[in-house]
């Protein structure tokens, strides 16, 4: 008997965890998070962590397991996230998967790239470097040793950059040698289900929850976690825009509006990741729920 992964993917606020726990419901299953950001129980409300009712009426597994001073990457997610969906297949022939974050989709249905071990100063200098001479120093760098990444990852995302620059400096080959090698198989058949609306309608409803979320106390979360503004985990969108707030550099009211401005071009960028995989069904964000299980069964029986 196959095992399915039904993943719901699609910019944020479209609608990806109500359909999720409908599938959920409707197949008799659990769910897995694959958002990067809901992992951390002190980003509850800036990370849109689905409400009480929501973890209620279906089982989620990675929502809100970690903290912000724990060190966990998409490595520790697969690993975590393949052994859970192992142990949930022995009692489920469906589980649901929903996430906004693309690399972590595809890290549990595809398999991350392997790349060896580096220095651990090499990234430490990096670090040192980004604060003493800034970004576009590194970029350069990057362009110089591995154009092919330079174009192909956010060069703007300095995580991203220095992961990329050290393995270029620190092993054999560049960072773009290493990507999209052969993976290990799954036991499992994904079906991918991708929410959409035009971005007119995308883009009121990302500003009508970032103002649900500043009303439901969004400022004072940021508050009691700007000491630790440095960490990994708080470099996204909702907290950089009021830690600069805090830091006296700009207004609150224009920190609110740069988190609905940068939400909106994040959910440009997930759009645009998630189009170029030709396997998801695309529906609009109101398509009736009877429509989409038809599909899916459909996809089932080929």
């Amino acid at each position: 008997m196959k095992n399915f992964l039904l993943t719901v993917v699609g910019p944020t606020a479209i609608g990806k965890t109500a359909l999720g726990i409908k599938l959920a419901n409707h197949y008799n299953t659990e769910i897995i998070s694959a958002d990067s950001r809901q992992f951390f129980k002190e980003m509850k409300i800036g990370t849109a962590v689905p409400t009480k009712e929501e973890l209620e009426s279906a089982k989620h597994h990675f929502i809100q397991n970690k903290s912000i001073f724990e060190e966990y990457s998409v490595g520790h997610f697969e690993r975590e996230g393949l052994e859970k969906i192992t142990e949930l297949f022995q009692d489920f022939q469906h589980l649901v998967m929903v996430g906004g974050s693309g690399l972590y989709v595809d890290a549990i249905i595809d398999g991350l790239d392997y790349f060896p071990d580096v220095a651990k100063n090499i990234r430490e200098e990096l670090n040192q470097r980004l604060e003493s001479e800034g970004i576009e120093v590194l970029q350069k760098q990057l362009k110089e040793l591995d154009p092919v990444s330079f174009d192909q990852i956010s060069i703007e995302n300095p995580h991203r950059l220095i992961r990329a620059l050290e393995i270029c400096i620190g092993a054999e080959h560049p960072f773009s040698y290493y990507k999209n090698k052969p993976k290990g198989k799954r036991d499992f058949t994904p079906i991918k289900i991708g929410l959409t609306a035009d971005r007119e309608i995308i883009y009121d409803r990302i500003n009508r929850r970032v103002d649900i979320m500043v009303h439901e106390g969004l400022i004072e979360e940021a508050k009691n976690v700007y000491k630790h503004k440095e960490l990994n985990a708080l470099q996204t969108v909702g907290y950089r825009e009021l830690f600069a707030h805090f830091d006296g550099d700009i207004s609150l009211e224009f920190a609110i509006e740069e988190i609905k401005k940068n939400t909106r071009r994040f959910a440009k960028r997930q759009l645009t990741w998630f189009r170029k995989d030709k396997n998801i069904l695309w529906f609009d964000y109101q398509t009736p729920f009877s429509e989409i299980i038809e599909k899916v069964e459909e996809f089932k029986n080929k």
